[in-house]
């Protein structure tokens, strides 16, 4: 196989799941040695978790190139292309950049067959390749899946770990408890490095302290006293986060996102559904504790509330078209947050405009059953058009439609592509309607894809 194109290159990765072999983690550790030397030189953060990494990540970053540091990130999934994967100041890896990386990490798996990388490792092994060319100051690095085992487990000795809200996920990979599965994500800690968490859960903040506590390294709690009375407003949360080092006034979210800090407080909704199901989580005040354990004299006070202010992360709660929102709630936890959001802006003004439809979708592994139920028993939505997503990971339509048919009071249609669900959704929303899309993070990318192509496509 000679010099490829950058769709050659995504079609290889794209097929890799065909013929990767088993390896170890040592495996990946040896051959991001063999890429990229003994060590990269960066400061690497590591975030773990079930819900909010991505957003974690996202606000460390704003806040780390805010205070001037050039950063080099690795996330997962990608919503439209895998260079969304990889990305240096926040742009993505360029195609020529990405097609360099690719031939590197092929030339080594080809000569290692019977250990080749899995889809997420080739990636992550791309990524390094990339940030050594790059030389960022920093690089954060989002686990794929659980933590112990992940790839990204293999760096020795990252300068923080960061773990965020864990509920219940991938069980057939973690474990059926949420102790099984934050054993998994504390899998991440290393001795004397210290450990940012979100002490939210007693039994999986149990987990974390004393993974910790044996490992003879510090764990730093972010708990929901510390977070002040948050104020939403239309396009914006403002909030409070004091502890016994410092303390932060007037901090500013650009989202209506409910999960992105802790609304128990706002009004009885939120305060019936923080105490009832548990939904709120504190991503921009890990985020917040996570960049002052750096110990950077440049992480100030300005960095944190403008790096705060600037950060966005595509699909959550993102407006795509006027009154149409995406969500890549795609799981329990993150359903219950996005009807939150949901609810907190429905005020009797709204109530009185409009009414809200849904576009849901989701792949067969996640318990889209308990979601479904959720998303049903909120009454929120006058129609939910029901989608099968472009994957082979999708839940049937005919599954779909046993689900869904546990709930007579939930007015539903059917579809056989997002595509032509969206279309139909859109053909019946009026004027002041308002159109959510959540379920599966597959459903995300693939709507912003369809939006993004002009009618010559």
């Amino acid at each position: 196989m000679g010099q490829v194109t950058y769709e050659e290159a995504c079609e290889y990765i794209l097929d890799i799941p065909k013929f990767a072999g088993k390896h170890t983690l040592a495996d990946t550790k040896e051959m991001l040695g063999r890429l990229t030397g003994s060590r990269i030189e960066s400061k690497i953060i590591h975030v773990a978790g079930t819900n909010g990494k991505g957003s974690v990540c996202a606000y460390l970053q704003s806040i780390l190139r805010t205070a001037g540091f050039h950063v080099g990130m690795f996330i997962s999934p990608h919503l439209e292309t895998m260079r969304e994967r990889i990305l240096y100041d926040g742009e993505m890896i360029p195609q020529e950049s990405f097609v360099k990386t690719f031939e590197l990490v092929r030339e080594e798996s080809d000569r290692q067959k019977e250990k080749h990388p899995s889809f997420f490792e080739f990636l992550f092994l791309m990524g390094m390749c990339y940030f050594k060319e790059k030389e960022p100051d920093y690089i954060i690095l989002e686990t794929g899946l659980g933590g112990r085992l992940d790839a990204t487990n293999c760096i020795a000795k990252p300068k923080l770990c960061v773990i965020t809200e864990i509920g219940f996920d991938h069980m057939q990979y973690l474990g059926n408890t949420l102790v099984e599965i934050a054993g998994e994500k504390a899998g991440i800690i290393k001795p004397g490095t210290p450990v940012v968490y979100l002490d939210k859960r007693k039994e999986t903040s149990r987990v974390i302290e004393q993974t910790a506590a044996v490992l003879e390294t510090p764990a730093i709690a972010v708990k929901k006293s510390q977070i002040g009375r948050p104020v939403m407003r239309k396009k914006s949360i403002d909030f409070s986060f004091g502890n016994g080092y410092y303390r932060y006034d007037n901090l500013i979210l650009r989202t209506t996102a409910a999960y992105q800090t802790e609304h128990a407080r706002i009004c009885s909704i939120l305060r019936k559904a923080a105490e009832a199901r548990g939904i709120s989580t504190e991503n921009a005040s890990v985020a917040l504790v996570a960049a002052r354990s750096l110990k950077e004299e440049r992480i100030d006070d300005e960095a944190v509330r403008k790096g705060l202010y600037d950060a966005f992360w595509p699909g959550r709660m993102e407006e795509i078209l006027p009154r149409v929102f995406l969500d890549g709630a795609h799981n329990e936890d993150g359903i219950e947050a996005f009807l939150t959001s949901v609810s907190a802006a429905n005020t009797e003004q709204e109530k009185a405009a409009g009414k809200r439809l849904l576009l849901f979708g989701v792949v067969a592994d996640k318990q889209y059953d308990k979601m479904i139920g959720r998303i049903a028993a909120s009454q929120l939505f006058s129609h939910i058009a029901v989608t099968v997503l472009a994957s082979d990971r999708s839940a049937s339509i005919d599954k779909l439609k046993v689900a869904w048919a546990q709930y007579k009071t939930a007015d539903c249609s059917f579809h056989e592509s997002a595509e032509e669900a969206f279309h139909y959704i859109q053909s019946i929303q009026k004027e002041a309607d308002t159109i959510y899309i959540a379920g599966s993070l597959y459903l995300v990318g693939q709507i912003k894809t369809l939006v993004r192509r002009t009618p010559d496509d």
